[in-house]
């Protein structure tokens, strides 16, 4: 029981409904314009809750192997720091969930690529595999992305544009330019879900070798970077649903006064481990407005 408790604590299922918020815009725009698969939609899923989960299983791994996860970390336990989860059995399991991530995949871009040109196949393939990739390697391996500051960037990339742009296009077969706004929006609220991760953590971080950016910039110079990705992400989702010229869907933005007041917090915060509820709070309020954008969206047809 004590096993299975921990397994599903790597899996750290708080994380996937962040994760799903871009899927779930880029294929709201897509219903919105007319084009829809349940099919793409149940295997986008899918794809995603496995990526989400890849990424939580190698960062278990990589951190207890670098000595990152300690005695002086402030987050919650981590199932291989614990002793529960051998590192053998975790290796297994990136491995085990690795494969499935890429078979959910193929059976997406099989769906997806229907009526695209041959060449775009490629780019999908290419995209599967560098998310795999990625998740793996943000914090295994020696040279660790996030261990030399570039998990900010990873993430408003994956998270953000890819996630929007990559489904909405397999529903549609075309690009959609505004979605690039949406892409942000999401991205830009991800990679703070991670700046206050990186915020709680910057004093072991510091002392174990990981430079993340709140490492190399400080972290009262982190909280000024916060509220930058927070101001920007919702100026960038406003620029989004200002080109529908339907006036109503800025009510869609409401859940949006949960982040300003949560900006108010961190500017306020001096312990580390006050800067833990945050992250959900975060997560959170960026599925919850993605819910109301594409409800906005379809009630506005």
């Amino acid at each position: 029981m004590q096993k299975t408790k921990s397994w599903i604590g790597a899996m750290r299922l708080r994380t996937l409904p962040l994760s799903l918020s871009g899927i779930i815009l880029g294929t709201g725009v897509a219903y919105y314009n007319g084009f829809w698969d349940s099919k793409i939609f149940a295997f986008a899923i899918s794809t995603t809750v496995l990526f989400q989960v890849l990424s939580n299983f190698a960062n278990d791994l990589g951190d207890s192997l670098k000595g990152t996860d300690n005695s002086e970390r402030i987050g919650p336990m981590r199932s291989v720091q614990s002793g529960i989860i051998t590192k053998t059995e975790m290796k297994f399991a990136v491995i085990v969930t690795a494969i499935l991530s890429l078979i959910s995949a193929a059976v997406l871009i099989y769906f997806g690529m229907q009526g695209m040109p041959q060449h775009i196949l490629w780019i999908y393939i290419g995209l599967a595999i560098l998310c795999v990739v990625a998740a793996i390697t943000y914090t295994v391996g020696k040279k660790a992305f996030g261990y030399h500051g570039m998990g900010d960037i990873m993430v408003f990339i994956f998270f953000g544009l890819v996630s929007v742009l990559g489904v909405y296009s397999l529903f549609a077969k075309s690009f959609l330019i505004e979605n690039v706004s949406l892409g942000i929006f999401v991205g830009l609220l991800s990679t703070a879900v991670l700046n206050l991760n990186n915020m709680r953590d910057y004093k072991n971080d510091a002392a174990s070798g990981k430079r993340t950016i709140v490492v190399k910039m400080g972290p009262n110079n982190a909280k000024f970077y916060h509220a930058l990705l927070i101001i920007i992400a919702l100026a960038s989702l406003a620029i989004f649903l200002n080109s529908f010229k339907v006036p109503e869907l800025f009510f869609t933005m409401a859940p949006g006064l949960i982040l300003i007041i949560h900006l108010r917090k961190v500017m306020q915060t001096t312990t580390a481990k006050d800067f833990d509820p945050e992250l959900k709070k975060v997560a959170l309020t960026t599925f919850l407005i993605s819910i109301c954008v594409v409800a906005g969206l379809i009630l506005s047809k």
